[in-house]
Order: structure tokens, then C-alpha cells, then sequence
């Protein structure tokens, strides 16, 4: 099995040509890449009829559907009502990926405002297992839940949290965006050895499995010293990272089968395509 490369929506080329999503399978498909993630960022509003014929093009391109869930859920809100409307925002995602034919929905952890790192995801390990309780019990459980590494100092999420939030259910499979990663780090995930011992961690912890099919978001960002994660930027940037040809180098050479998902800024499907030829290049 080889990796899996798309983007994260549309792209502003796309969207000057196209008027609707449904486009995107086979626009992807000309392009050369095969995956792509369903943006339900500001809410699961897809209709049924939308959502079958998404998931009749994307079969007939071999494209491969991901969902990012509402960025509003909060796992680690410190308001019940919140955590519980969080619950329902997933279950809702889990039924459009099954509806469009996605297998893994990307899910925001939370924030640590009020409350320590350690409080804030003791919230979010109960909240999302939880979700993932009813979600096999309303029929979706073959849906995994991807919780993401977030780019923000005082956003659940670093690298660790993640890796424990997944480790509440062997279906779980860590959303790992190694843009996020460096903005949080304030710049250390640039070099091979860097981003091994992401890979080692995620081993260690998951078992090689998980590592091999992990799910991943890859964009360059902006970051400050005081707050991480300021805003996505385009590959064409040269001050910020991270690179991606070490995370490729080594997806290649330890065999494994991500989706890597491209959040670049506006160029999210020619970014994809650089990285899909770079990783192309190393699998002759």
C-alpha cells in the first residue's frame, strides 16, 4: 500500500472553475491525487441527496473521502452543555462521513482557558469515548475519530495529549498536523531525526498499525513565540515550516500508508500534487 494525498477542500483554482464539491473528485483525479477531505467546518449541513452523489463520483475517481469535523467542538469545555453539544457535532459528522463514504472524521480536542492541561484532558477522554459509545450504538462505529494535533500553546492537543486520546479505543487514529507541531514548538519539527521520533512516539504508544495508517495534515504556518499557531501559509514561503520531504522520506522508507491531507492556503491541491510527486520520486 502507498500513501494517500488531497487537499482540504477547495482550492481558490478550483473554485474559479467549479461551482460546487461535487466537481472535486475527478478535478482531483485529472490532477493526480487521490484523496480528499470534506470540509464541515462550520457545521455537518450536507444533504442526502449531496452526499450520495459525493459518494458516487469519489468511488468512480478512487478518491479517498476523509470529514473534518466543526471547528466548535470542545472536548475539554469546562460547560456540560458544551461537552454535550460537542457529542451530538461528532455523531453528526460520523453519520455524513458514512453517507458521503468516508472512513475517519478529524476532530479539534478543546482549549485549556480556565483550567490545567491535566483537567482539560481528563474532560476530553470522557467526552470523546462518549461520542465514540454512541456512535457504535447508532450504527457508525466504522467510522474512526481522528483527534488532531492543535497549534495554539493554550489548545489541547500537543503531540502527547493526542496520543493518550487515542489510546481510549483501538479505532482511534491520530490526526497528526505536523504544521501544527512546529508552531506550537515554535520550529522543532524540521529535521529527519524530528519527525522519527513523532513516528517513534506514535509506535510506541499505538502500535505499528495505527502508525501506519495514520491520518495527517501537512500545510507551512506562521507561528509567534507568544501564542503558537498564527496562519496557514503556501509552500511558496521560505521563512516558516515545516518541510516536508523528511516526513515523506521516512513514510516511504518505513512502508507506510498515510493520509496526508494538504491545508496550504488557497493552494492546498498543487501543494498536495508537490508532495504526492516528491513521495512518487522515492517509490520509483
Amino acid at each position: 500500500m502507498a500513501a494517500f494525498f488531497g487537499p482540504a477542500g477547495n482550492s481558490d483554482a478550483f473554485s474559479q472553475k467549479h461551482k460546487s464539491s461535487l466537481d472535486a473528485p475527478a478535478y482531483l483525479r485529472e490532477m493526480g491525487l487521490d484523496a480528499y477531505e470534506y470540509q464541515c467546518g462550520k457545521g455537518v449541513k450536507i444533504s442526502e441527496e449531496t452526499a450520495q452523489k459525493l459518494r458516487k463520483k469519489s468511488l468512480e475517481n478512487s478518491i479517498r473521502l476523509s470529514l473534518h469535523a466543526p471547528y466548535f467542538i470542545s472536548l475539554s469545555s469546562i460547560e456540560p452543555q458544551k461537552r454535550e453539544n460537542s457529542i451530538n457535532y461528532i455523531l453528526q459528522s460520523a453519520e455524513a462521513a458514512l453517507r458521503i463514504g468516508a472512513d475517519r472524521i478529524v476532530i479539534h480536542s478543546g482549549s485549556c482557558a480556565k483550567i490545567s492541561r491535566e483537567e482539560a484532558l481528563e474532560l476530553a477522554k470522557e467526552t470523546l469515548l462518549s461520542a465514540r459509545t454512541q456512535a457504535v450504538e447508532k450504527g457508525f462505529g466504522e467510522i474512526h475519530f481522528c483527534p488532531e494535533t492543535m497549534g495554539k500553546f493554550n489548545q489541547l492537543g500537543d503531540l502527547d495529549e493526542v496520543i493518550e486520546l487515542c489510546g481510549l479505543d483501538e479505532t482511534f487514529i491520530p490526526c497528526i498536523d505536523f504544521g501544527h507541531l512546529n508552531a506550537r514548538t515554535l520550529g522543532q519539527v524540521s529535521t529527519k531525526e524530528q519527525f522519527e521520533e513523532i513516528f517513534r512516539k506514535i509506535e510506541d504508544k499505538l502500535g505499528h498499525e495505527r502508525l501506519k495508517i495514520f491520518h495527517s495534515h501537512f500545510s507551512k504556518i506562521e507561528y509567534t513565540t507568544n501564542g503558537g499557531e498564527k496562519k496557514h501559509l503556501t509552500f511558496e514561503d521560505e521563512a516558516f515550516g515545516p518541510p516536508f520531504e523528511p516526513m515523506l522520506e521516512l513514510v516511504a522508507k518505513k512502508q507506510l500508508s498515510p493520509v496526508i491531507i494538504c491545508e496550504s492556503a488557497g493552494t492546498q491541491d498543487a501543494d498536495a500534487l508537490a508532495m504526492k510527486n516528491y513521495y512518487m520520486s522515492l517509490n520509483p
